[in-house]
């Protein structure tokens, strides 16, 4: 018990400085994922030019999808007409940041790290992508398939850009619930993760443990890219293992390197674009990521001074030891803990959360289980049932029901995202539905017989 209070007390203060910037993150998000439409992502993505590869960089910054919910979402962006080279950009800058953990970065990290993140995404993204752009120019048939016209719900708006009326009342009502339900869901528990981490680094570490890397600033980024590289983190998650270790002596340009990579690379999205888009791709993606988190972290330790980074964090960490918590910080992680116990019940027992099952949004329900332009339901429809492997938030979730619900002769879809159960009703195969699934990267491990 002696050895567990001091990882709780500092995890306590780590909460307390996060949690107003990191409700403020998740609220901004909210309002951007009911005010702003879900087609203008994939609208002028088509083009495997410069131009489509920034609008996905760009595009992607602000999103605050989590390193699981990122790659089914790059992959339906893939099938809806995106070119290659933006889905790599999309695919390489929208997990590294985040309005939430833009804001959660200056909250713990100071002013300079939170403008330098999204801007090294950018860069880093757009490399990406260019390269891709360039490696597959001389590919015949580099456009995928065009989808099929259909009415299903993503993001509020239906696949044919037209938008579902709630009022402003009423995007306000799905923004909350976004934010602080189906986000608390999607990224809880890796931000939890992050804290227990970040506290036992900070304990069990020794002071003097990067002190062996005095001096070599690249054997320190060799060293993280290491840990970043198969880790399975959000971009929220991964800021108080950088600062933890930043406390042990992590110069600023390697903790920029765990930011970068750790969120953008893991093994999932490594199986997954390999799958989907090919070796060539993958290596183009790893080499993007690499490159451009070691250039910055260089950049910052060789060339900017170091008085911008380590005062900033360290009184962002020690400050609750020295003025005290003050009750508005305690307040606002009461609020963070209740959202994040309320969102893993949810996830553990089964009660995930569809936006689209508003109340008093009939047409948004009926959109998110019936393919319209199929027509009514026969009475001979046929239900099949199976588990999807793979999923792991409620952006996966949706993004497997959109794929489903696009396959001709279906009229409804049903996914539990807990346990992958998933039943689709009309007439179509297990083979069509697991094709379907794989170009999203997930898998059909189970036929249940009904």
């Amino acid at each position: 018990m002696d050895a567990i209070l001091p990882i709780l007390d500092q995890i306590w203060d780590l909460l307390n400085e996060m949690s107003p910037y990191l409700l403020l993150g998740f609220l901004l998000a909210g309002l951007m994922h009911a005010f702003v439409p879900g087609s203008l992502y994939s609208r002028y993505l088509s083009t495997g030019n410069f131009r489509s590869v920034l609008y996905a960089a760009l595009f992607g910054i602000p999103l605050p999808l989590c390193s699981c919910g990122v790659i089914p979402t790059a992959m339906s962006l893939r099938r809806e007409g995106a070119s290659k080279g933006a889905s790599i950009s999309f695919l390489i800058a929208t997990p590294q940041t985040g309005v939430d953990s833009i804001i959660a970065t200056y909250s713990l990290m100071g002013l300079p790290f939170a403008i330098i993140r999204p801007i090294a995404a950018l860069f880093t993204a757009v490399f990406g992508g260019q390269l891709v752009n360039w490696a597959n120019r001389k590919e015949q048939n580099d456009e995928p398939a065009t989808k099929d016209e259909v009415h299903a719900c993503e993001h509020g708006y239906c696949h044919d850009s037209t938008p579902i009326h709630r009022g402003f009342w009423g995007k306000i009502k799905e923004a909350f619930t976004y934010a602080f339900v189906e986000m608390m869901e999607d990224i809880g528990k890796w931000l939890v993760v992050g804290l227990v981490v970040a506290g036992l680094i900070t304990i069990l570490v020794p002071d003097s443990f990067f002190a062996i890397f005095q001096g070599n600033t690249l054997m320190s980024m060799l060293l993280v890219l290491c840990i970043a590289v198969p880790m399975y983190i959000c971009a929220t998650g991964s800021i108080p293992i950088a600062v933890a270790l930043m406390m042990k002596g992590l110069t600023p340009g390697s903790a920029l390197v765990l930011l970068m990579a750790g969120p953008a690379c893991n093994l999932a999205s490594i199986l997954v674009i390999n799958k989907v888009l090919g070796r060539r791709t993958l290596i183009t993606y790893l080499t993007s990521i690499i490159l451009g988190s070691v250039l910055f972290g260089v950049f910052i330790d060789s060339f900017l001074p170091t008085a911008w980074f380590m005062p900033t964090m360290m009184e962002g960490t020690d400050c609750c030891h020295e003025e005290g918590t003050s009750w508005f910080s305690i307040t606002c992680t009461i609020l963070l803990l209740l959202f994040l116990l309320h969102a893993l019940y949810n996830h553990y027992h089964g009660h995930s959360h569809c936006h689209c099952h508003e109340e008093g949004s009939e047409h948004a329900h009926n959109a998110c289980q019936v393919e319209y332009h199929v027509g009514e339901e026969a009475e001979d429809a046929e239900t099949l049932s199976f588990t999807i492997k793979g999923m792991n938030c409620n952006h996966c979730r949706a993004n497997a029901m959109k794929v489903l619900e696009q396959l001709p002769g279906v009229q409804r879809v049903e996914v539990d995202l807990a346990s992958g159960r998933t039943t689709v009703v009309g007439h179509t195969t297990i083979d069509e539905a697991r094709q379907a699934l794989s170009t999203l990267g997930f898998e059909v491990v189970q036929e249940l017989n009904q």
